[in-house]
């Protein structure tokens, strides 16, 4: 049966957010426990094989808590991410769309996944009311989370949405952030019954005002229930939510170069979209069950359900043609679209001995529908300059329905089996997964202007040794991720109409796992390699083929935990060499990948100070120069950021209050923090400050 779990760190006892554990050991549908510090959990999900310990998986992999949350104020999946070294955000800061590059590769802000599934999370800025855990694996993982709806390549992004406690909570938040954005939120959970087996948890939070970026105000609307069952047997749960962000009066913007003479980075509160304005909505509803018919075998089923809305100057937020003495062009977008999801899984967990080898076997069927369309306008070009910005004037909002212009549908069959030897000392998985990828494109009159219906098979190898106990792991790792193989047609000028099967991605990673027991060392060296299509020829007789590669090789370390009873330390480290290593007649062979940094480190410190109750840290983000186009003749220099924060925790009229207050870049630096197209570069977020206070009731 469930039961609270509190963690008490040394120094002095902290409540951490409670979890569901079993009487027996832990299940794959357990949420793993926090570790020393709180930031970060025992364990993440590792796709259709669940819930699974650090230290037993053959990967890198960091789950961020709620409490990290929380404490560092952030505020979407971007905010979170700023922990990790091998990832960076790769829009403009507050942008309304989050994307992300792990390991040297896109991950899509359409690509995070929800306890595993993909199509049901919220598009645009993924808010953080309702989650409990972020989760980071890094590198392709297709075998166990199937293909993401963009390939997904450099690794999965997964959200766990909260669950209520044993113990009731009824906890309000009051927050500020420049420039004016003031905002309050509600967290809400109860459980019922005797054995309290009906849990009800509810997020709601609403914020307004103008913000760092000047003349901009964002408002912000969320409201989420999650209604949970938990029996001896069965396990169930319902998620809805509906989360709403509008602006107007600019959008950040992203910054495309006439030259390689890149001019210095412009203020970041300067509005060079002055005139942008948009909405987004994302709704969503997901059931989950597990019933357990033994404590050998149980089955599971999920299925979800998203549709998101958007309108507004929305994407294409870009200055063009940027000149070495500033002056620049810009284009006003007028858009509406959607984007809707369905997703569903089914399988069966198995656990059985052959001889002295433990297995646990699964078998998962999962699909995953999605659609989308939608209408645009544009103006044509005119004259602009990022020191003094004109105010774009915008085209007519698209009128009418919005036409369907995109299906797709990923479907799979996954088995993997995970051999136990010699007391848990040697774990060994292997695994298959059968992909099929069906997209059909239309126009906007309606007719089917491409078809694609493609298979692959992705295996994956995982290896997990303890030679000297718990406390040491050594892995090696070989996996494969997915992408939709490309599509050419002869309308184009190429010889012939061809599609290609899925692009196989190959990551082979090893490297070696250190608890100490109030902290965690993970250091791992891994390659991928990803095919890439390549073009010889002259049109009307381009002849293309998946030929090409491009290649990411990388040494990291990570690190969570305690160090002392009152210090805690949160990062790491990574090295990566990209490199283009086969191309259509060699051009740009050997050059590196761009927006791929050699170097990136993020390390957070956070300090109990002797004043009880009062807690301080520092953080600080750098990432080395990198280049914005494959030729490799467009480059941004280096960047670092600091940034810092209190908070401070007392009683006030027998109520638990928590005040915090977070800087982030203290210094105000104004750089270009990276690249999503070439030659383009997205701009950080100057500096902003963040205050709350949060009352348990």
């Amino acid at each position: 049966m469930a039961q609270s779990v509190a963690t008490t760190e040394a120094g002095g006892e902290v409540t951490l957010s409670t979890v569901q554990v079993s009487a027996n050991a832990e299940t794959a549908s357990d949420l793993p426990g926090v570790y020393a510090g709180g930031q970060v959990a025992k364990g993440a999900r590792l796709g259709l094989l669940g819930n699974q310990d650090v230290m037993d998986t053959p990967f890198s992999v960091t789950s961020y808590t709620a409490k990290l949350i929380e404490d560092q104020g952030a505020k979407t999946v971007a905010d979170v991410l700023d922990n990790d070294p091998s990832v960076r955000f790769t829009t403009s800061g507050s942008h309304a769309f989050e994307n992300f590059r792990l390991r040297g590769f896109d991950v899509h802000g359409s690509d995070l996944a929800i306890n595993g599934m993909y199509g049901l999370a919220p598009l645009g800025n993924s808010t953080l009311e309702f989650v409990e855990r972020v989760e980071v694996l890094k590198g392709p993982s297709a075998m166990f989370t199937g293909m993401a709806p963009s390939g997904g390549i450099g690794g999965t992004i997964n959200l766990v949405p909260k669950r209520a406690a044993n113990d009731p909570l009824t906890r309000v938040t009051l927050d500020y952030q420049t420039q004016s954005q003031f905002g309050t939120s509600v967290d809400v959970g109860r459980r019922f019954g005797a054995d309290k087996a009906v849990g009800l948890r509810v997020n709601a939070s609403y914020g307004d005002g103008e913000t760092a970026l000047n003349g901009q105000d964002k408002t912000r609307k969320f409201l989420s229930a999650a209604l949970d069952y938990r029996g001896e047997s069965l396990t169930a749960s319902l998620d809805v939510y509906d989360s709403k962000l509008s602006f107007s009066g600019g959008s950040p913007a992203m910054f495309g170069f006439a030259n390689p003479d890149i001019p210095a980075a412009p203020d970041p509160s300067v509005n060079m979209l002055r005139s942008a304005a948009g909405e987004l909505e994302s709704k969503a509803v997901i059931a989950r069950a597990e019933y357990a018919f033994n404590k050998n075998f149980s089955a599971f089923a999920s299925i979800g359900t998203r549709k998101h809305d958007y309108s507004g100057w929305v994407n294409g937020t870009h200055v063009h043609n940027v000149q070495p003495n500033g002056s620049a062009q810009v284009r006003g977008v007028a858009q509406r679209g959607y984007d809707e999801g369905v997703a569903a899984e089914a399988g069966g967990r198995f656990g059985f001995n052959t001889g002295a080898v433990r297995h646990e076997l699964v078998l998962q069927a999962s699909r995953t529908v999605l659609e989308s369309g939608y209408l645009s306008n544009t103006t044509g070009m005119l004259a602009s300059n990022i020191s003094n910005p004109i105010t774009p004037p915008l085209p007519a909002m698209p009128v009418g329905s919005v036409p369907k212009l995109s299906d797709t549908t990923l479907s799979s069959l996954a088995l993997v089996d995970t051999l136990s030897f010699m007391q848990d000392a040697v774990r060994l998985t292997l695994g298959l997964r059968q992909q099929q990828v069906e997209q059909t494109s239309y126009n906007v009159a309606g007719v089917e202007t491409s078809d694609y219906d493609e298979k692959a098979l992705t295996p994956a190898v995982g290896l997990v040794v303890k030679p000297w106990g718990e406390g040491i792991s050594l892995y090696a790792s070989y996996v494969e991720g997915l992408s939709q193989g490309a599509s050419v047609k002869v309308a184009n000028g190429y010889a012939q109409d061809q599609i290609f099967k899925p692009y196989k991605t190959e990551q082979k990673e090893v490297g070696v796992k250190w608890n100490a027991g109030t902290f965690t060392n993970t250091v791992s060296l891994f390659e991928i390699a990803k095919p890439e299509l390549i073009t010889t020829g002259t049109a009307p007789n381009l002849v293309a083929s998946d030929g090409g590669e491009s290649r990411v090789r990388g040494l990291e370390w990570n690190t969570f935990g305690q160090i002392t009873s009152t210090v805690r330390v949160l990062g790491g480290i990574s090295y990566t060499k990209s490199e283009l290593t086969k191309t259509a007649g060699g051009v740009n062979e050997g050059n590196e990948l761009f927006g791929v940094p050699r170097w990136q480190g993020n390390l957070g410190t956070e300090w109990d100070t002797p004043l009880g109750g009062l807690s301080l840290n520092a953080h600080l983000i750098a990432t080395s120069a990198q280049y914005l186009n494959n030729a490799n003749t467009y480059r941004i220099p280096g960047w670092s950021q600091v940034n810092v924060g209190a908070r401070y925790e007392t009683v006030v009229a027998a109520h638990k209050t928590t005040l915090r207050l977070n800087i982030r870049n203290l210094f105000d630096r104004h750089y270009y923090s990276g690249s999503f197209a070439e030659p383009r570069a997205t701009l950080a977020e100057g500096r902003t400050v963040q205050a709350s206070v949060t009352v348990d009731f």
